[in-house]
C-alpha cells in the first residue's frame, strides 16, 4: 500500500502515471492484436485439416497451409470472445486456487478478487500479498505477478471484443429501426394528398410495374414516391387521351352538338382546327355559307 507523500512525489506520480498508462494501453493492445493473430492461425489451421480429411482438396496440393488455401480469412469474433472468455475463466481459477489457501479466503471471495483485480476496478476490500510474511514469498510474489499480468490482459482482450459484440448489435437494432420507420413513413405518405391534386397510387395499364426493367422516368418516380402531384405528361398517358381529342370535345359541347362541316365549307378555307379555333372556323364558314 506505498502512496506518495510529498508533493515531488505526487507531481512526479502525474506524470509517470500518463506515460505509463499510455505504455500499458499499447502493451494490451499489442497482446490481444497477437493473440487473435495466433488464433487465426490455429483455427485457420483445424478449418483446412477438415477440409482437406473431407476429401474436398485434390490429392496433389501441398500440406502448407499458409500457401494455397483460404486466403484472407479471419477467425469469427464470437470464437475468439468465446476463447478469450474460456481463457479469462481459467485464469481466474488457478488464481482463486493459490489465493485460497495462502491468503485464508474463501474461493468464491478469491474469484471476485480475481474479477476485480483483473478489471482494473479495485475496490479495495481485497487486498493480496498484506501478510506479515509468507511461505515460499518469493515464489508467491512471482505467481502473483503472472496471474495479475496474464489476467489483466485477457481481461482486457475479452473487454474489447465484448465492444465489438455491442456495436454489431446496436448497429443491427439501428438498421431494423430505420427500416421499421421508413416503412411507417411511406404508409403515411401514401395517405397524404393536396386539394385539386392528383394522385399517382392508381395504376394504369401502361405504369410500369415495380420490378420492370423497363425505362422510368425519374421526375416521375420522385412524384410517386413523395406523393406530390403528377405532371400533364403523366395525366395524359394515364388517361391515354390525346390533347387533340380533348379540343374536340371542348368544341362540340360548345357548340352543343357534334357538328359536321359540309363539302363546301372546305373549299372556303374555314375548315379544320378543334377546340377555340375549331369553333371560330365553324362560325366563320357558317357566316361565308349564309351569304
Amino acid at each position: 500500500m506505498t502512496t506518495p507523500v510529498t508533493i515531488a512525489g505526487k507531481v512526479f506520480l502525474i506524470f509517470y502515471g500518463l506515460m505509463g498508462c499510455a505504455a500499458t494501453i499499447l502493451f494490451f493492445n499489442l497482446f490481444l492484436e497477437r493473440i487473435i493473430t495466433l488464433l487465426a492461425v490455429v483455427m485457420k489451421a483445424v478449418r483446412e485439416r477438415r477440409i482437406r480429411n473431407s476429401g474436398i482438396l485434390p490429392p496433389g496440393i501441398r500440406h502448407d497451409f499458409s500457401a494455397y488455401s483460404l486466403p484472407g480469412w479471419k477467425p469469427s469474433v464470437y470464437h475468439v470472445m468465446l476463447i478469450l472468455g474460456l481463457s479469462a475463466i481459467t485464469i481466474s481459477c488457478c488464481a482463486s486456487a493459490m489465493y485460497s489457501p495462502v491468503e485464508g479466503w474463501a474461493y468464491l471471495d478469491s474469484l471476485y478478487f480475481c474479477f476485480v483485480t483483473f478489471s482494473t476496478i479495485g475496490f479495495g476490500d481485497f487486498v493480496s500479498s498484506q501478510g506479515a510474511a509468507y511461505e515460499y514469498q518469493g515464489l508467491y510474489r512471482v505467481a502473483n505477478f503472472f496471474f495479475m499480468l496474464m489476467g489483466v490482459c485477457c481481461i482486457y482482450s475479452l473487454f474489447n471484443v465484448i465492444s465489438i459484440v455491442i456495436k454489431q448489435v446496436l448497429n443491427w437494432m439501428l438498421e431494423k429501426m430505420s427500416c421499421l420507420f421508413c416503412q411507417q413513413c411511406n404508409k403515411a405518405n401514401t395517405f397524404l394528398g393536396r386539394r385539386n391534386a392528383i394522385r399517382p397510387g392508381s395504376r394504369g395499364r401502361f405504369s410500369h410495374p415495380p420490378d420492370s426493367d423497363g425505362p422510368c422516368d425519374s421526375d416521375t418516380e420522385g412524384r410517386r414516391l413523395s406523393g406530390e402531384m403528377i405532371s400533364m405528361k403523366d395525366l395524359a398517358a394515364s388517361n391515354k387521351v390525346s390533347l387533340a381529342i380533348m379540343q374536340k370535345q371542348l368544341s362540340e359541347s360548345a357548340n352543343g352538338y357534334p357538328r359536321t362541316v359540309c363539302g363546301s365549307s372546305r373549299h372556303n378555307g374555314f375548315s379544320g382546327g378543334v377546340g377555340a379555333l375549331g369553333i371560330m372556323n365553324n362560325r366563320l364558314a357558317e357566316t361565308s355559307n349564309s351569304r
